[in-house]
């Protein structure tokens, strides 16, 4: 299916590995132009090499940690410096700290809500009269936790609860702007994350990876864990017009593992 996304340009955070770098690909398998965002600028260069090797699409990319007003403003400017439209805007960049709740730290608090929500929610901002000109698309990438709250995940999901509410209000200024606005909650993904857990699960439980991934879905109820570019094609769907009817939504990508209506 030809999503008619050629030719249009796209900006990704968190786009140096996992979902994002995923995401990244799936968008250029479309034929569009790239703006990549993350910290890790070796990273970045590899990923950009790559999509265009493949793919023959323009990738330029800018590291920043989006956590700092300061370097955000900065990767807003040189994006909308460097494209000639803004189409598509991916929040991806963000990870939160597990444990106990007792043993978190206010700073744990403040990064989690500083990178994965204020920094899309800064960047949505400055990007907004961009998108709005070419009628674009948001897409945050939230997670299961702002629905399936855990003792050991109050900062994660407090912040993706607080990004899906950011989603639907954002949403609604989408509908007089003409900006659609949607989130998607992925599961459990077979990324660099995933894979440090069950390491950690192994060490703890001197159990092999399979057993330790048997144990971990039987947990969760589902049958496998998903692969990256399965988000990858579901944001490349929902930017494309072949979506234009969705907006405001959170779409679960996760297996079955909610099941609550």
């Amino acid at each position: 299916m030809d999503l008619g996304l050629a030719g249009k340009a796209a900006i990704v955070t968190g786009a140096s590995r996992g979902l994002g770098a995923a995401i990244a690909e799936a968008l250029a398998r479309e034929g569009m132009r790239l703006f990549l965002i993350a910290r890790d600028r070796a990273k970045l260069d590899e990923v950009a090499a790559d999509l265009t090797k493949r793919y023959g699409v323009k990738v330029d990319v800018h590291a920043a940690d989006l956590a700092s007003p300061e370097t955000l403003a900065n990767a807003a400017q040189t994006a909308l410096a460097t494209l000639d439209t803004v189409d598509v805007l991916v929040n991806c960049a963000g990870a939160t700290k597990r444990g106990d709740f007792f043993a978190l730290t206010a700073d744990d608090w403040t990064s989690g809500f500083a990178l994965k929500f204020f920094g899309a929610v800064h960047l949505s901002k400055a990007l907004w009269p961009a998108l709005k000109k070419s009628g674009g698309a948001i897409v945050n990438i939230a997670g299961l936790g702002a629905r399936m709250p855990a003792a050991d995940f109050t900062i994660g999901g407090s912040v993706n609860s607080a990004l899906l509410n950011f989603t639907k209000a954002l949403a609604e200024i989408g509908i007089r702007d003409g900006v659609r606005v949607n989130a998607i909650n992925p599961g459990y993904f077979m990324t660099d994350r995933l894979r440090t857990t069950l390491r950690v699960e192994m060490e703890r439980t001197g159990q092999s990876q399979d057993e330790v991934a048997e144990a971990l879905l039987a947990a969760r109820g589902t049958t496998r864990f998903g692969q990256p570019e399965e988000v990858g094609s579901l944001v490349a769907f929902m930017v494309s017009g072949q979506a234009s009817y969705l907006n405001g939504a959170a779409v679960e990508l996760d297996g079955g593992v909610r099941r609550d209506i």
